[in-house]
């Protein structure tokens, strides 16, 4: 029914960039919350920034100053610039998103994407 599909991730040295996407597609209503989340091995998967369909974000405190979290409400895409990268951002990121969904009634619902890894090494 609906389907995230992230992009965007790849190898980069300590003080590089990268950005991310994640696209949604389906039989999408609307959406709510829109956001990133990551998972480094060994560890549990935490929140790294969201935004509301209002344009309200939150952010870890680990990235704040460094990640920007923006969205696209027309093609359905969330976004994550990512600045200043540190070993200790090196993850799994998944993207994340609170959908309307017709199925064919309405239904709301938690959807997540495959993830896209995110390593920083020199």
């Amino acid at each position: 029914q609906v389907q995230l599909v992230e992009s965007g991730g790849g190898l980069v040295q300590p003080g590089g960039s990268l950005r991310l996407s994640c696209a949604a597609s389906g039989s999408i209503f609307s959406i709510y919350t829109m956001g990133w989340y990551r998972q480094a091995p060994g560890k549990q998967r935490e929140l790294v920034a969201t935004m509301a369909s209002g344009g309200s974000t939150n952010y870890a405190d680990s990235v704040k100053g460094r990640f920007t979290i923006s969205r696209d409400n027309a093609k359905n895409t969330v976004y994550l610039q990512m600045n200043n990268l540190k070993p200790g951002d090196t993850a799994l990121y998944y993207c994340n998103a609170d959908i309307l969904v017709f199925t064919p009634t309405l239904r709301r619902d938690d959807y997540w994407g495959q993830g896209t890894q995110v390593t920083v090494s020199s």
